[in-house]
């Protein structure tokens, strides 16, 4: 006869039983589904500013400070309103002499003020580049183009990689004799990404300078699972 605790044990594994069967994962297939757009920039971001060396601090301070300001005033008879320009980096740092043995004496000061620069029509990057130049920046550069209205496109990249992701199981599929059913999980792996393609087509000259603002391609990837259907 055998032992009531036997038994018990045995009726729990056959109860259990129906229980793991129900917690298996459907069967599916996994792919990943990719899209790019690309879209022409609507605005551009460039910082410009000036470098001042003098034999005392305070003279760089004050000739920087006389620069910087013809320079914010040139923004603002450009028509750059206030709010789309502001001080990005400021600095005042001593000049060592070089190559000399053991401590090097300070021969001068060096200060720098630079603003960053929002230009919401990107057919005027030019343009406001000749205006930093001419109001006396000598130091431009760092030019970043983006699309403001990126969600847009974004959202026409996921229809492309959720449609790319089903050509893919689509193949498996055929491949594997099976057919392919309704998906049952979708996810978007990662932030999207926007692949810069703006930059500067060649180095700024005072007058005239060349810009190429290129094209923004916005990368959207999915990973989609896609139930497969039981044979009728």
């Amino acid at each position: 006869m055998k032992h009531p605790l036997a038994l018990a044990v045995v009726a729990a594994t056959w109860l259990a039983a129906p229980a793991l069967a129900q917690t298996a994962p459907p069967p599916a297939i996994s792919v990943t589904g990719e899209a790019n757009v690309s879209v022409a920039p609507d605005q551009a971001q460039i910082d410009g500013g000036v470098t001042s060396d003098a034999k005392t601090a305070r003279e760089a301070s004050d000739a920087n400070n006389a620069a910087m300001g013809k320079v914010l005033l040139a923004l603002k008879g450009a028509g750059i309103e206030e709010k789309d320009y502001q001080t990005s980096r400021l600095s005042l740092q001593p000049q060592f002499a070089p190559n000399r043995a053991g401590p090097s004496p300070i021969v001068g000061y060096r200060a720098s003020n630079r603003v960053t620069v929002r230009i919401r029509d990107v057919t005027k990057v030019a343009n406001v580049i000749d205006v930093l130049v001419a109001a006396g920046a000598n130091d431009v550069g760092g030019i970043h183009f983006s699309v403001t209205q990126a969600s847009k496109y974004l959202d026409e990249a996921r229809e492309k990689a959720v449609a790319d992701a089903r050509r893919k199981a689509e193949i498996y599929a055929k491949a594997a004799g099976v057919t392919l059913g309704e998906p049952i999980s979708i996810t978007e792996e990662g932030a999207p990404v926007p692949l810069h393609r703006g930059k500067m087509a060649a180095p700024m000259a005072a007058a005239g300078a060349p810009v190429a603002q290129g094209e923004e391609t916005l990368s959207v990837t999915v990973l989609v699972s896609w139930a497969i259907k039981g044979k009728e």
